[in-house]
């Protein structure tokens, strides 16, 4: 069981976590490191980084993010703290769902999809248990907060290219997930 930490900090973790300078530095950060200590893992839960495509600037996106293992998926959640406006990235993954997903030294080719009925409440419980502060931003906002799936894609799954194999190969710079 997760520690609960009064919703005050919660507020504060997800207005650093999303804030412009540590978006833009964390993806850094988090390669130099390898995803080791905490830009890797903190509050309990596994820091990733997605890249994709920005859908109005067809640029490429490095967003870190909190993510949760279910399976050889990763959930990530869209709450952008609590945000009353979406986070960029979850329109990006939309409009093109293949990205890549970076754990540790480790990445590889996913598609999204956002979960729906069962599957997302299953998919939210999971998350919200492990960093509770999403059930705070939940409060926080009237819209509907998305359930992100990041599935290993069909070359993934065919062995070629997968969670446990290094993919080698030029890892775009980071840029501000608000200029998507």
């Amino acid at each position: 069981m997760v520690k609960r930490l009064p919703d005050r900090a919660y507020r504060v973790i997800g207005f650093v976590g999303t804030s412009r300078p540590v978006t833009r530095l964390h993806p850094h950060v988090y390669r130099l490191t390898g995803g080791r200590g905490p830009i890797g893992r903190n509050f309990g839960v596994q820091n990733v980084i997605v890249t994709m495509t920005g859908r109005k600037s067809g640029k490429t996106r490095e967003i870190p993010l909190f993510a949760f293992p279910d399976g050889a998926n990763y959930i990530v959640i869209g709450s952008n703290s609590g945000d009353d406006r979406e986070p960029a990235w979850v329109g990006n993954l939309r409009a093109e769902p293949r990205a890549t997903l970076r754990v540790g030294r480790r990445h590889w080719t996913v598609r999204a999809h956002e979960a729906q009925a069962a599957e997302r409440e299953r998919l939210w419980d999971l998350a919200a248990t492990a960093y509770p502060g999403y059930e705070v931003y939940r409060t926080m906002t009237d819209r509907h907060i998305p359930v992100v799936v990041l599935e290993p894609a069909a070359a993934d799954l065919e062995g070629r290219v997968g969670p446990a194999a290094p993919v080698a190969g030029p890892v775009a710079p980071a840029v501000d997930p608000e200029e998507a």
